[in-house]
């Protein structure tokens, strides 16, 4: 016996590690059109590729519950079951989104062969483009069955999206063609005397039939000023509906350039007024005591336009009471 211990040795450690159970994974991303044994569990063995079914549709996801688990498991011969029960797969498959435009382009010239103006928009209530599955090649598009009426601008038609990696996806989609304007709408709900600040607002079309006449149309606009009123996620945002807010507030300490061809000479001034954004304000030069008119550029920034000026009645009272107070 101890003559053959040593090719003894030699065979075990030759032998192949055990393999490891099978187990179901936490999530599984699929880049494939079907789902695969392998996808779901974790060293399925030599029928990893067999296949269980289709995937999910691309940007979309299912979950595989304990129960199915099992069966699958079963019906693969794999040597799991489930311990607690809440075991579930997260299957999920990447996708991209494609644009509105790109979609109803095709409809749009289908519709225009039949006598729509090609100047309106299509007006499609709770349409939303497929998603093609990552990676994969630009879509092919068609337009079945356009129906138009040129009295009430209604049409109706099935768009039938073809791409790689996808069964081919079709549509029946109703609508009319219509004037349609942008309108600034709000992004999140706003309160009453909050700012307005970049993001709190977006842009969108609407048809001009249903748009809020006074919709403000640009989000410049409104961004800056302060509300009169709360507003709710996703309603129009007019211009009446704000106000002017200070960029700088009176007393405060301004930069104030003086500005000449070729040179540009930057004084500390003081605000006689609440100063808003593109409009001009008086300010008091520091250095040299004299008042001059100037444009508000920013927050505490201001150009100087004008020569020493008097003051409005108003102000030069209040720049004097204040004189008076300070001796």
């Amino acid at each position: 016996m101890r003559a053959w211990s040593p090719l003894l040795a030699l065979s075990l450690l030759a032998l192949p590690a055990l393999a490891q159970p099978p187990a179901p994974r936490a999530q599984a991303v699929v880049e494939a059109a079907v789902v695969t044994l392998g996808d779901i569990f974790e060293h399925a063995g030599a029928r990893a590729d067999a296949t269980l079914g289709p995937a999910p549709a691309p940007g979309r996801r299912f979950v595989v519950e304990a129960p199915q688990l099992a069966a699958i498991a079963r019906d693969y011969g794999l040597a799991w079951r489930p311990l607690a029960g809440d075991e579930r797969v997260v299957v999920e498959r990447p996708g991209r989104a494609m644009r509105r435009e790109e979609v109803l382009e095709p409809l749009r010239a289908e519709l225009v062969a039949l006598g729509a103006d090609p100047e309106l928009d299509l007006d499609i209530p709770g349409f939303q483009p497929p998603n093609l599955p990552a990676g994969a090649p630009d879509a092919r598009i068609a337009v079945d069955g356009a129906l138009w009426d040129g009295v009430s601008r209604r049409f109706s038609a099935t768009l039938v999206v073809v791409a790689e990696g996808m069964p081919t996806f079709t549509q029946r989609v109703s609508g009319r063609a219509v004037a349609m304007r942008d309108v600034v709408v709000a992004a999140r709900p706003l309160r009453a005397g909050e700012m307005v600040m970049p993001g709190d607002v977006t842009v969108t079309r609407q048809a001009v039939d249903r748009a809020a006449p006074n919709a403000a149309e640009d989000a410049e606009a409104v961004t800056g000023q302060r509300l009169r009123r709360a507003i709710a996620a996703g309603q129009t945002v007019s211009a009446a509906d704000v106000a002017a807010a200070p960029v700088i507030a009176r007393d405060s300490v301004v930069q104030l350039l003086h500005q000449a061809p070729g040179l540009t000479l930057t004084a500390q001034g003081r605000a006689l007024e609440d100063g808003f954004r593109g409009r001009t304000l008086h300010v008091l030069n520091l250095a040299s005591g004299s008042v001059v008119q100037a444009e508000v550029l920013g927050p505490g920034r201001a150009r100087a336009v004008g020569a020493a000026i008097t003051l409005p009645p108003a102000i030069a009272a209040r720049v004097n009471r204040r004189d008076q107070a300070s001796r």
